[in-house]
């Protein structure tokens, strides 16, 4: 079983809370909104703590250091593939202008031989806690919930 640790950042506004979500980069996930933006996070070897690697992977997947602040745990949620992802919240503010994703090599297009690099994430942007909930990885919105409960 796979295992993934990240960070989901929020931010409060006038409006409610704001949390900033990664659209997943790749031809598969290209044209997709609903069900193709989640926390940003990544696999882990299970010797690593989660909490570490959710930090190392905040700064792969964004190209920024992770926030420093108070990590409010939202604990884990089971994918349908069957990766169990933990996360945790971290008030902080970002710029999405600033994130310089990271990259994958991938075989493109299928049974063609040739490789082509991608982004991890192709774009950042923060969602209400309502919109967020329908774009997330269906999953992944536990955390949402968790989130809410959590914020005054």
């Amino acid at each position: 079983m796979k295992h993934s640790a990240g960070l989901l950042l929020f931010r409060r506004t006038d409006h409610g809370p704001e949390v900033l979500l990664g659209h997943m980069g790749g031809p598969f996930f290209a044209r997709r909104d609903a069900g193709a933006w989640t926390v940003p996070k990544g696999e882990y070897d299970p010797d690593e703590p989660a909490w570490d690697a959710a930090r190392r992977e905040f700064q792969e997947e964004l190209g920024l250091p992770p926030p420093d602040g108070e990590a409010v745990p939202l604990g884990e949620v089971r994918q349908t593939g069957g990766k169990v992802v933990t996360a945790w919240a971290v008030e902080a503010d970002l710029d999405p202008a600033t994130v310089t994703p990271g990259t994958f090599l991938m075989e493109w297009p299928p049974k063609s031989g040739q490789t082509q690099e991608f982004p991890e994430i192709d774009r950042v942007e923060w969602f209400d806690l309502d919109r967020a909930r329908s774009v997330i990885v269906k999953a992944q919105a536990a955390f949402l919930d968790r989130l809410a409960e959590h914020s005054p």
